[in-house]
């Protein structure tokens, strides 16, 4: 059965499917019986993490190769505007996907869409379960990737464009250097230099809190700050509350 209901703030929809069936006595090993929901680690995301870093995550997962390949064979049946943004496996025998919408503007599949791959991915998993090849009591989350994914560099960059970021940079590749944060729109990509070129929004982070909700000063939206992209640590959208 798959249960579908909403996960504030970072994932809009979330597909969630538990296998009834337990592990029996006589498997060999490779999942423990699940009792209860294992809800991912809430560590600070990386890139290729797996979560909200994306990328593959296996954990040394024997079968972990076979589901990846069953959810690429999936998602071919949803055209072009559908990819993996993240994949993870759990030895505990948990199946995490994270869909990435490219026509949506924060990436975000609709619920329909979240639940019409889980149960043609629920599909595939039992067909294959039942061969043997892969545990046939693996447990199915699948979701949109959130606003707290991390974008990558250069590849987001011009995708987001016109949608504000929070850039996380350090200010020179000196090992003591401390590492900054702000709020900016990207301006420019030089793929030659591999670096990039931003410009402040206009948001309340960068105004004058002196200024009583005046707009931010000439000399601000006429400010660049280029950064090679090593420089750059992370990048994400910029939300306010």
């Amino acid at each position: 059965m798959i249960f579908l209901f909403q996960r504030p703030p970072n994932r809009a929809f979330t597909a969630f499917y538990k296998a009834s069936k337990a592990a029996s006595d006589d498997s060999n090993g490779e999942v423990e019986p699940i009792d209860t929901w294992e809800e991912e680690d809430e560590a600070e995301p990386e890139v290729g993490d797996g979560g909200d870093g994306g990328g593959v995550a296996l954990q040394n997962c024997a079968w972990g190769e076979k589901v990846l390949s069953i959810s690429q064979e999936v998602l071919l049946e949803f055209g072009e505007d559908m990819k993996l943004y993240a994949f993870k496996t759990s030895p505990r025998g948990y199946i995490y996907v994270r869909l990435d919408k490219l026509s949506n503007e924060y990436g975000c599949p609709s619920m329909e869409e979240i639940e019409s791959f889980s149960r043609q991915y629920k599909k595939k998993l039992d067909e294959i379960g039942e061969s043997g090849e892969i545990p046939d009591d693996l447990a199915l989350e699948v979701s949109s990737p959130g606003v707290e994914r991390l974008l990558k560099v250069p590849d987001d960059l011009l995708r987001f464009k016109e949608m504000p970021m929070v850039v996380s940079y350090l200010e020179d590749t000196n090992a003591r250097s401390q590492e900054k944060t702000g709020v900016y729109f990207l301006d420019s990509v030089d793929t030659e230099s591999e670096c990039c070129v931003w410009k402040l929004a206009d948001v309340r982070e960068n105004r004058d809190p002196e200024a009583k909700g005046r707009p931010m000063s000439r000399k601000q939206k006429d400010a660049r700050l280029k950064l090679p992209y090593a420089m750059i640590k992370r990048v994400n959208f910029y939300i306010s509350y």
